[in-house]
């Protein structure tokens, strides 16, 4: 190339023009911009020749100014049409002839922007441009189309967001709008990544919202985002999110509920016990909505007492294998959080015709059983039944009437005989029995009022869970008895410390948790194996069947083996259900833990002024100065920091620093005689 040449190059994709002015080296140019600065350019950077010599650097800009006039991309459609009825294609000289009459530099160059810049009509090969079809065309043209109206309804979007934002931040109380389907696709996508961070598979889509409304591009940002639009709650559930845990029920399980409710469908136990002369008292928290059992007492000929323990019978309206069987196998378990229950069964049917409703005749499957006077038991019989329930109770009433001892209700005074010989007997068997405090936490009104307390622990709680175990050692006894498949509990014995190390530890809540953490985790199997800390040989859970899968399984067992039916499953179906149940479980038990961990967290940090009585349980790292703290009057436990000696059982003052339940994360401050000196934790 000659000395004042004019070429076009890119810069980081941007067009260039500059005149050459000498080589360098054996194939390298270098060329003068219009700001006089220098290039050094091999001839394969060099994307186009502009025809014509003598140009000077100088006159670069008036040469760029005076090819605007050419570019018009309109005029493209004329040429194609020229160019596709003659055949072949066209060159930038080609083209200035023929839309311009006159190939002049600065139609030459305009030419060439018009054909390189072109993505609808000409496509490049080699130094030509040719046609492309009119199919190849239309569909382009179609697809600019959707670009731009994409565009359109993106703009679109971004101005709701803001308005909506807007709106909401002068009035709250402003309704949440309903997404068009394409705005509907980029909320989901700002949920993704709120949910899941760098996992999401809708990243990308979400950082471009957040972009665009000038938010922070994370997932707290989207978070916020979703907050303030209104679409989430502050306190959004991101535990359950996570889990995949199905919410909602399908309307095909939902329709089959309502049918049922509107006509039972057939019984297949027609020769029920009929139990309904029974007092029958059901014993609850005041908040329990699915009522799974009620406990009788019946005088015998000969004066004996039989205890009768009640379960409700869900598989009254279930058949193996159905659609609300396969959703309540797909759930199986009901996951209670502070903000309410997620039921296993449509809640209909598991609060309404499944429970044991006061003064309703309801279906049941009762245990009756003699025990002997030492607690053991003598007899049991099971019977697919009719009962009559005749108080609904709270533990806080039962506890009332047995220190009243109300001779009208010596029933409830029997129960709790039998209940403390049944202790007695387990313990006499190896059982071992923690006394950890228990807190309850519900949250009132989407988060404006959370209530957090401890249990009480009173008898009541006792006697109601003695009857259980004992009905799911007689439920675990007759499936050994009889070769039915169930799905056995089990505990390999703890290795436990010395009595001399126990001793060392305060009796109350450290000690129980240095017993706790020696307790292995419980089997499940399909065969009998034997549950050290309950101190028996055989054991099957069968007392919650509207929440819990596995009594569900045992109930369609059992009750099948009473009919003399074929089982519904074999060994082998148990074993592979058995495996659902355990990851499925796992998971709702940890979206249950941690989301009352979040509540616990945001209840400290609305109740950061109060000084809370605790107590140091045992050391997690005793040579970093970490230790298990517990609340005594929440009944929460936290792990925290100490530079000071301190050991198990110690009591303390502390106040919370810190409390940050989007980031689980809690500061602890010891109190010094309201004093506070600080403590990381």
């Amino acid at each position: 190339m000659e000395k004042g040449t004019l070429v076009e190059f890119r810069v980081g994709g941007d067009r260039r023009l500059a005149v050459i002015d000498r080589p360098e080296g054996k194939k390298n140019f270098i060329a003068i911009d219009e700001r006089d600065h220098s290039h050094t350019l091999h001839p394969r950077q060099i994307d186009y020749q502009v025809p014509g010599q003598g140009f000077k650097s100088t006159e670069i800009a008036a040469f760029l100014k005076r090819i605007q006039d050419y570019l018009d991309p309109s005029s493209l459609e004329v040429a194609w049409e020229l160019v596709t009825e003659e055949g072949g294609g066209t060159v930038p000289q080609e083209l200035a002839q023929l839309l311009f009459s006159s190939i002049e530099p600065e139609q030459c160059y305009a030419s060439h922007i018009l054909l390189s810049d072109d993505r609808l009509y000409f496509k490049q090969k080699g130094d030509r441009y040719e046609p492309r079809s009119s199919t190849q065309v239309n569909e382009l043209k179609h697809q600019s189309q959707m670009e731009q109206q994409r565009q359109q309804d993106w703009q679109s979007f971004i101005l709701r967001l803001h308005d909506h934002v807007e709106a909401r931040l002068m009035d709250p109380t402003v309704a949440v709008p309903v997404w068009p389907s394409s705005d509907r696709l980029r909320i989901e996508a700002l949920e993704k990544y709120a949910t899941f961070g760098d996992e999401s598979s809708s990243k990308l889509n979400a950082l471009e919202t957040l972009a665009a409304v000038n938010a922070p591009e994370t997932m707290q940002g989207a978070l916020q985002l979703l907050v303030d639009l209104g679409v989430w709650s502050p306190h959004e559930n991101l535990f359950l999110r996570r889990s995949y845990m199905p919410v909602q029920f399908t309307s095909t399980v939902n329709d089959l509920a309502h049918d049922y409710l509107a006509s039972a469908p057939p019984d297949l136990d027609t020769d029920r016990l009929d139990l309904t002369h029974l007092k029958v008292y059901t014993i609850d928290d005041e908040s329990t909505l699915e009522v799974d059992d009620g406990l009788s007492i019946e005088i015998m000929p000969d004066g004996r007492e039989r205890i009768w323990v009640h379960i409700a019978d869900p598989t009254r309206w279930m058949i193996p294998g159905d659609t609300l069987d396969l959703e309540a196998r797909k759930r199986c378990t009901t996951i209670y959080l502070p903000t309410g229950m997620v039921s296993m069964l449509p809640i209909e049917l598991a609060t309404g015709p499944m429970s044991l409703n006061a003064g309703e005749v309801c279906c049941a499957l009762s245990f009756g059983v003699l025990l002997r006077d030492d607690g053991s038991i003598e007899d049991y019989s099971i019977h697919a039944s009719h009962i009559k329930v005749t108080y609904r109770l709270t533990y806080e009433d039962v506890e009332e009437m047995l220190q009243l001892g109300l001779q009208t209700e010596s029933a409830l005074e029997s129960l709790g005989k039998w209940a403390r010989l049944r202790t007695s007997w387990r313990q006499s068997q190896g059982a071992i029995t923690i006394d950890m405090p228990e807190s309850s936490i519900k949250v009132i009104n989407d988060g404006e009022e959370i209530i957090l307390q401890v249990l009480q622990d009173i008898f009541p709680r006792d006697l109601v869970a003695e009857m259980m175990i004992m009905t799911g050692e007689i439920a675990a006894r007759y499936g050994s008895a009889h070769g039915i498949p169930l799905l056995f509990r089990g505990q390999t014995q703890p290795d436990l410390p010395s009595d001399d190390e126990l001793l060392v530890i305060p009796a109350g809540p450290a000690r129980a948790c240095a017993l706790r953490r020696c307790m292995p985790k419980s089997e499940m199997s399909v065969s009998p194996v034997r549950h050290a800390s309950l101190g028996l040989d055989y054991y099957a859970q069968v007392t919650s069947p509207i929440r819990r899968y596995s009594d569900l399984l045992a109930h369609f067992q059992i009750k099948a083996h009473l009919r003399g039916d074929e089982l519904p499953f074999s060994e082998v179906d148990v074993e592979h259900i058995t495996v659902g149940i355990l990851s499925t479980v796992q998971e709702s038990n940890f979206l249950e833990r941690q989301t009352k961990r979040y509540w616990s967290l945001e209840f400290l940090r609305r109740n950061m002024d109060e000084i809370w009585t605790s107590m140091m349980l045992r050391w997690l790292r005793e040579h970093e100065g970490l230790a298990s703290v517990m609340l005594e009057d929440l009944g929460l436990e936290f792990a925290m920091h100490f530079d000071r000696p301190i050991s198990p059982g110690d009591r303390l003052q502390l106040r919370v620093l810190r409390a940050d339940p989007r980031r689980d994360q809690v500061d602890l401050q010891e109190v010094y005689n309201h004093l506070p000196e600080q403590v990381e934790g």
